[in-house]
């Protein structure tokens, strides 16, 4: 019996990483193809990170952002996530016809704004133009270099017993943000994505200590996905503290009402960090300087305990496993 690709394979969870094992890795393996968010690659005398993504969001248009500054943030962050500053950028349109030429305006212009913030410049592209139903009015593809930073390196495979777990940022506002502007399920929530390019927030990181063993964006999946796959990379444990998890109380009410976890929605201006105990108040204090890192938080360590598993004490004290990620979290959220 034939297999098909599903929604659930561009997910973020079990299925994504099934199909890139079986599929990608398996065609295109080779010393450089990696796990991480971006490709660190050798040139010449020195080193540059690189890192693609598509942007296929669902509406174009959201509270805090659209399919534009989405696609920079993206990018950007996953070249963050090495310790790389991005410094060039390509992009790719695919458009359906029909399309606003004042909303596809509007799209670069946010484009250019977010570019700027972070000091990356967009450099080549490419223009497709599909007919009326082929596409859902707009698709960007973006493409980044940076520039390794000397002395720091960064990695899912990295983490080590002790390690403290850091978000930088509330968790799961960008998947609620979604999820609100797309179904008709009558909640009103005064909720906006964290959408946000955080070059800049890594960078006061990396000034205040260079000893942070995993940076990794929280993007599809969330959080809760994010931790499995560096407890699997690293051969680690996970045990996180419920309360300490930050989550916008609007978000909180939406997940309480539709039974979600918000460890699992996604996030566009929030990463996981993981660094030794004691870099730990360094990286904080970095982060609460920043304007994208004042709800920075301490939420876990990492353990020697059930290797590849995460594990939640909840509220009333009590330990749980956090279920695996699988099946269609929330597709079309980037």
């Amino acid at each position: 019996m034939s297999e098909y690709v599903k929604l659930a394979h561009g997910a973020g969870g079990k299925q994504t990483s099934e199909l890139i094992e079986k599929v990608f890795k398996a065609h295109f393996a080779n010393p450089e193809f990696t796990a991480d968010d971006a490709a660190v690659l050798n040139v010449g005398d020195g080193r540059i990170a690189m890192s693609t993504d598509g942007f296929i969001v669902s509406p174009f248009e959201f509270p805090g952002g659209n399919i534009g500054k989405l696609s920079i943030c993206g990018t950007v962050n996953d070249l963050a996530c090495m310790g790389a500053q991005p410094l060039y950028m390509t992009c790719a349109f695919v458009i359906e016809e029909g399309f606003p030429l004042e909303k596809l305006e509007m799209i670069a212009a946010s484009m250019e704004k977010t570019a700027a913030e972070v000091g990356v410049k967009i450099v080549a592209g490419d223009t497709k133009v599909a007919g009326k139903g082929q596409v859902d009015n707009v698709f960007i593809t973006t493409t980044g270099v940076g520039r390794l930073t000397e002395g720091f390196a960064t990695s899912g495979a990295f983490a080590k017993p002790g390690d403290k777990i850091i978000v930088t940022g509330d968790v799961g506002r960008h998947g609620c943000t979604i999820l609100l502007e797309r179904e008709d399920l009558g909640i009103e929530a005064d909720i906006k994505s964290d959408c946000a390019p955080l070059w800049n927030t890594v960078k006061a990181m990396m000034d205040a200590t260079s000893d942070i063993h995993v940076i990794r964006d929280a993007t599809r999946g969330g959080v809760g996905t994010v931790l499995y796959e560096i407890a699997a990379e690293s051969n680690v444990g996970v045990r996180l503290e419920a309360t300490q998890v930050p989550v916008d109380p609007a978000v909180a009410g939406v997940c309480g009402m539709l039974g979600l976890d918000p460890l699992y929605l996604a996030n566009e201006g929030t990463m996981v960090v993981i660094a030794p105990a004691e870099s730990a108040d360094k990286v904080l204090e970095a982060l609460r300087g920043d304007k994208y890192g004042q709800k920075a938080a301490v939420i876990g360590e990492i353990t020697d305990v059930m290797p590849g598993s995460v594990v939640v004490r909840t509220e009333i004290g009590t330990e749980t496993l956090l279920p695996q990620p699988g099946g269609e979290l929330l597709p079309r959220i980037c």
